[in-house]
C-alpha cells in the first residue's frame, strides 16, 4: 500500500515536473514570439501614420499650389474686362469727334454759297450735299412721289443732325422734273413736303409754280434699298427710296437730283428744305456705358484680389 503510494507520488511527480517543463518551454516561446512579434507592429504603425501624413502634406501642398496657380489665372483674365471696356470707351471718343467733324462738314457744305450745277457725272458724286443753284422750269404733269415721309425743320435739322427724332405728320415729297435751260437738260428736283391730303395737283395749285425760275438746292445721290423698305411701287407712282436710274426712265431725265432749299417754298406749294442729314450720333450714350462698365468691373476686380473682400 504504501509502496503503491509512493510509487503514485513519484509518477505524479515525474508528471508535475514535465508539466512544469513543458509550461515553461511554451511560456518562453510565448514570451519569445512577444517580444519578437508584438513590438513590431507600433513600428509598423508609425510608418503607416508617416507616410500618410506625409501624402496628406504633399496632396495639400499641390492642391494649394494648382489653387494660387488657378486663381491667378482667373485674376488676369478678369482684369481684360476693364481694361477691354476702356479701351472700347476711349474708341468711341475717337469716333464721337470723327463723327461731330463730319456732321460739321456737312452742316458747313448745306449752309454754304451755292455755286452752278455741274453735269458731269464724275464731279456730281463728289459734291454730295454741296449746294448747288440752277434756273428752269418744272414739268408738274410727272411728278412723282416719295412716301411716307414726315416734315423735316430745316434749323432743328441743322441743329440735330444725325439724331434720331420722329413726328406724327406723315406725308410726301415731291419730286417734279426741272428743265435746265442753261443746259439744256431736265434733272429731278424734290420740292418738299406735302401732307397727306395735299398730295393730288389739284388739291394745291396755287403752288404749282409756273414759268423760268431759279432754285437754290443741295445735290443728293441715289439710294440703295435699305433692309425692311419697301420695293418701289413705279405704276402706282409710289417711292419708298431714292432710286435715281428708275426715275430718270419713267420722266426721260438725267440721274441729277437735288433738294431744293427751305428759301423755295411758296403759299400752297411742298415745304422745301427736306434734306435730312442721316448721321446718327450717338457716340456720348456709348462712352457713358463703356466707361461706366469699366468703372465698375474695375472696382469689383480691387475687391476681389487686392482687398480680399468677398463679393
Amino acid at each position: 500500500m504504501f509502496s503503491f503510494s509512493m510509487a503514485s507520488l513519484k509518477t505524479g511527480l515525474a508528471y508535475s515536473t514535465r508539466a512544469i517543463t513543458t509550461l515553461k518551454k511554451n511560456t518562453h516561446v510565448i514570451y519569445i514570439k512577444r517580444t519578437l512579434l508584438l513590438p513590431r507592429l507600433p513600428l509598423f504603425k508609425r510608418a503607416d501614420v508617416q507616410g500618410r501624413l506625409a501624402y496628406w502634406r504633399l496632396s495639400s501642398s499641390t492642391a494649394a499650389r494648382a489653387e494660387t496657380e488657378e486663381n491667378s489665372l482667373l485674376k488676369w483674365f478678369l482684369l481684360l474686362i476693364p481694361v477691354t471696356t476702356f479701351g472700347l470707351g476711349t474708341w468711341q471718343v475717337k469716333r464721337r469727334q470723327w463723327k461731330m467733324q463730319l456732321i460739321d462738314q456737312l452742316r458747313r457744305l448745306t449752309t454754304a454759297e451755292p455755286i452752278p450745277l455741274p453735269i458731269d457725272p464724275h464731279e456730281l458724286k463728289s459734291l454730295e450735299y454741296r449746294r448747288v443753284k440752277v434756273r428752269g422750269q418744272y414739268d408738274h404733269s410727272q411728278e412723282l412721289y416719295v412716301l411716307p415721309r414726315s416734315p423735316v425743320d430745316p434749323e432743328k435739322e441743322a441743329r440735330e443732325a444725325g439724331r434720331l427724332s420722329s413726328s406724327g405728320d406723315t406725308g410726301a415729297n415731291v419730286i417734279t422734273p426741272f428743265h435746265c435751260t442753261d443746259f439744256g437738260i431736265t434733272i429731278l428736283v424734290n420740292r418738299g413736303y406735302v401732307p397727306r391730303q395735299k398730295i393730288r395737283p389739284e388739291t394745291r395749285m396755287k403752288g404749282q409754280m409756273e414759268g423760268e425760275v431759279e432754285v437754290v438746292g443741295v445735290i443728293r445721290l441715289t439710294e440703295t434699298r435699305k433692309p425692311f423698305v419697301p420695293n418701289n411701287d413705279v405704276d402706282r407712282n409710289h417711292w419708298h427710296y431714292r432710286d435715281l436710274e428708275a426715275m430718270s426712265r419713267v420722266t426721260g431725265a438725267e440721274p441729277i437730283f437735288i433738294d431744293a432749299d427751305y428759301a423755295s417754298t411758296i403759299p400752297g406749294g411742298p415745304i422745301g428744305g427736306q434734306t435730312r442729314v442721316t448721321l446718327r450720333n450717338e457716340h456720348m450714350q456709348y462712352i457713358v456705358t463703356w466707361y461706366g462698365l469699366c468703372a465698375a468691373t474695375s472696382y469689383m476686380w480691387y475687391a476681389k484680389f487686392l482687398k480680399k473682400i468677398k463679393l
